[in-house]
């Protein structure tokens, strides 16, 4: 176990001294979701060599999962449990016991779990029950119980004594796996649904097709695998990174043979999780249309997608293209028992419907008023069918647009809301059973910590406290209306998402945030108790050798100008408790670092790297700031044209001290702030005339969004703030195209006394000829500015 250790930064010392103290801490009930209800009770019980599991004859289900729990047991601590029967005489202490009760309460999910010194009595009315409460029960252990061998932990293995009584809020509880854009082999599927039913999620919702790969293997249509299982490279980056875009030019793919899913559905089975297979129509379909391009509006020639978002080929309404959806399906059928199939739906473009005379005329066959009643039409056809063979259609809820007389989805159809709640509301209130997964709270490839301090990922930011936060039910919803909302879902979607490393590191411990979203009634959440379980969920998922995210206890900085031209930094983390350290000389943090006590005064350009301390060991990622400290700090800025992107920018924002970045969606850039054809014209005001020789701007180049460098930058100078005189000037190339970036322009001049201080970067105006955007408006956007 020393290598899982060292390589998720638990110091294996570290390690020890945690769980030595495990039981005795304030988390001393670690289960996440937290359960219903939990009564403390003194004492523990100890797993020895002469406990006894007992099930009962009449209910020979139970065994795998008593199995289960006894063989994990034995694998971490050597310990032998012994499963009997009922029937058969057992000693009278440490005894487990599975007892099936009749009590409508608990559900078809729910337990109680009641443990005493002596004995632990599970009860449930049926499998999954038994089965949540080992999952609870493994949570109570130390969390070496998830070692894969032996560990030298020396402390007893024991739980605390308590009642649970526990049952979920909501019956659909998922999480989503995204393997279009890039594909995971079938042993990291199994490991993601063995942490999803740890978590009681009771569905995992698997992404098979897109415009980027088709992944499952369908007889009747080979050539599905063949070429829409592949692509020919891979963008690079974000997809504004570079203009022109840059790629890989390496082939990828790869796809699950039916029987690699059936090992898998079996698989998911024994973990009371239920597979939702998701086949994209009409749109996200350029893996099927580069395979059989007939069912194309165009005919093609089509081409499995070697980059993100959405494209406007999509499958034409033809009969041939039904016919195809539905042999389709019906394979996916045999292979996924479970109730639900979902046809997708979302973002599907109208481009190649309002160019298709087929489609116009089927619109004015069916008396339709629009494309988007037609894809109205399209899912009501696939809703028919699905129905037709026993099954419940589940779709994104773009399947709700386009309401249209002649094109109804029956409210057997379930809507999934992703674009916010206000869909699977509006949903809910007619009727339809909903799934809510709304972007802003529960995608799990968003950024989570600092864009510029995390590994690359989709551009939007939702931290942990954030998805913690959400509940999907409103307050103020009627009950007739709230009986609809099934659950709520994660989904995490791959785009930037190569290795299975990457896809633990953005889905943990969010993941664990929703699965108490999903289980925990809304009055029992609470987020500082939540946070005092992480540390216990932190070591579990080390034993479980699952990359995780630290970034809850990432330290946060901030910098507050002062009139003096300093910088006052404060550094904080996220509990009162914890201990930052830091270090000026752009080493790395640690225990015997710095210690932060008080706010830093910073009077030059300063690198402070930081991290969160507590007990002797390090808890979160270093964090590293570059502060551009100058005469420019604290003074007044005038800008000749209000900034206008992005939508939060602020002229202060120039001259704050903190070095800004491009990381993310070109609205979503940190630090930075600019204008659209103008002139970007600073002037600074120090305050008195003093000495200034050089002037520095950061200049954003991101050509893909129009963000061009400027044509020239001006520097003038003034006693009195009305007449300027230049002093510098230098050309640059608005044309530059590459990468994107913030180049950091220094203008050096011979030394002149002044108080008012200007600089211009001149705006080309219009992308210049020989541009891909050619014609279109022109951005100047800057960063930090400084004088010296």
């Amino acid at each position: 176990m020393r290598h899982i250790a060292a390589r998720m930064g638990w110091g294996w010392l570290g390690l020890l001294l945690a769980f030595s103290g495990f039981g005795q801490s304030e988390a001393v009930y670690p289960i996440i979701p937290k359960p219903a209800r939990l009564e403390n009770r003194a004492g523990r019980f100890v797993f020895t060599n002469t406990t006894v599991l007992q099930i009962p004859a009449t209910r020979p289900e139970l065994r795998t999962i008593a199995e289960h729990f006894v063989h994990q047991l034995h694998a971490a601590s050597d310990l032998t449990v012994r499963i009997q029967q009922t029937t058969e005489t057992a000693s009278a202490n440490q005894q487990i016991r599975f007892e099936p009760v009749a009590d409508a309460r608990l559900g078809d999910e729910g337990y109680r779990l009641d443990i005493s010194p002596a004995t632990i009595l599970i009860e449930a009315t049926q499998p999954a029950g038994f089965f949540y409460a080992v999952q609870s029960l493994y949570q109570l252990l130390p969390p070496a119980v998830f070692s894969p061998k032996s560990t030298s932990f020396s402390s007893n293995w024991s739980v605390p004594a308590c009642r649970i009584d526990d049952q979920p809020r909501f019956r659909y509880r998922g999480l989503h796996l995204d393997v279009t854009r890039h594909f995971f082999p079938v042993s990291f599927i199994k490991k993601y649904i063995d942490l999803l039913a740890l978590h009681k999620f009771n569905t995992f919702h698997w992404h098979l097709t897109d415009d980027q790969g088709w992944r499952i293997e369908i007889k009747k249509y080979p050539r599905l695998t063949q070429v829409g299982g592949w692509r020919k490279e891979t963008l690079i980056g974000h997809y504004y990174e570079s203009e022109p875009q840059q790629f890989d030019g390496q082939p990828y793919g790869g796809f699950y043979t039916q029987d690699e899913v059936r090992d898998v559905v079996q698989y998911a089975k024994s973990k009371y999780v239920t597979i939702i297979p998701e086949i994209e129509t009409p749109g996200h379909a350029l893996a099927i249309l580069a395979a059989y391009p007939e069912l194309g509006c165009a005919g093609g020639p089509y081409e499995t997608a070697t980059k993100w978002g959405i494209f406007s080929d999509i499958l034409c309404p033809h009969e041939k293209t039904f016919s195809f959806l539905q042999d389709v399906l019906t394979e996916v059928m045999a292979l996924f028992p479970g109730p639900y199939i979902h046809i997708g739906g979302d973002e599907a473009p109208k481009t190649a419907w309002k160019k298709s005379a087929f489609c116009q005329r089927l619109m004015k066959q069916l008396k339709l008023k629009n494309e988007n009643q037609l894809q109205r039409y399209f899912t009501a056809r696939l809703d028919r069918w699905v129905s037709a063979k026993g099954r419940r259609m589940i779709g994104w809820d773009e399947i709700m647009d386009g309401e249209s007389p002649a094109a109804r989805v029956s409210t057997g159809a379930v809507v999934m809301s992703w674009r916010g709640t206000a869909g699977g509301l509006k949903a809910a209130r007619q009727g339809h059973d909903v799934i809510m997964t709304p972007e802003n709270y529960v995608y799990l490839d968003h950024y989570q910590g600092d864009r510029a301090q995390e590994p690359l990922a989709f551009g939007r930011f939702t931290p942990l406290e954030e998805t913690y936060s959400y509940d999907p039910v409103p307050a103020d919803l009627p009950v007739s209306v709230q009986q609809h909302i099934l659950g709520v879902q994660a989904c995490v979607w791959t785009e930037y998402l190569k290795t299975p490393e990457q896809v633990e590191y953005m889905a943990w411990p969010r993941a664990a945030a929703v699965a108490e979203i999903a289980w925990t009634s809304a009055e029992q959440k609470s987020w500082p108790d939540f946070t005092q379980r992480l540390p216990v969920l932190f070591q579990r998922l080390d034993f479980l050798q699952t990359r995780y995210a630290r970034t809850y206890y990432a330290v946060k900085a901030d910098p507050v100008p002062q009139t003096d031209g300093r910088l006052r930094l404060s550094l904080s983390g996220s509990e009162p408790e914890i201990d930052v350290r830091y270090t000026t000389d752009g080493s790395v943090p640690g225990v015997e670092s710095s210690r932060y006590d008080q706010p830093l005064l910073l009077s030059r350009p300063t690198t402070i790297r930081a991290v969160v301390v507590r007990n002797g060991r390090v808890l979160g990622p270093v964090q590293s700031w570059d502060f551009a400290v100058s005469k420019a700090i604290g003074k007044s800025l005038q800008l000749a044209t209000p900034v206008t992107r992005p939508k939060t920018a602020e002229a202060s924002m120039l001259i704050d001290g903190q070095v800004g970045n491009t990381v993310g969606y070109l609205e979503e850039m940190q630090g930075v702030a600019g204008v659209k054809t103008a002139n970007l014209s600073a002037t600074i005001d120090l305050g008195e005339p003093q000495p200034v020789q050089q002037v520095t701007i950061g200049l954003v180049k991101a050509t893909a969004g129009n963000i061009l460098l400027p044509k020239t930058v001006e520097v003038a100078v003034s006693e009195d703030g009305q007449k300027f005189r230049t002093v510098k000037t230098v050309a640059l190339d608005p044309t530059e195209r590459g990468k994107k970036a913030i180049i950091r322009q220094t203008l050096t001049f011979e030394p002149v006394r002044s108080r008012f201080v200007r600089i211009i970067a001149r705006n080309v105006g219009k992308v210049p000829a020989g541009m891909p955007k050619a014609g279109q408006d022109a951005w100047v956007m800057a960063d930090e500015l400084t004088i010296d």
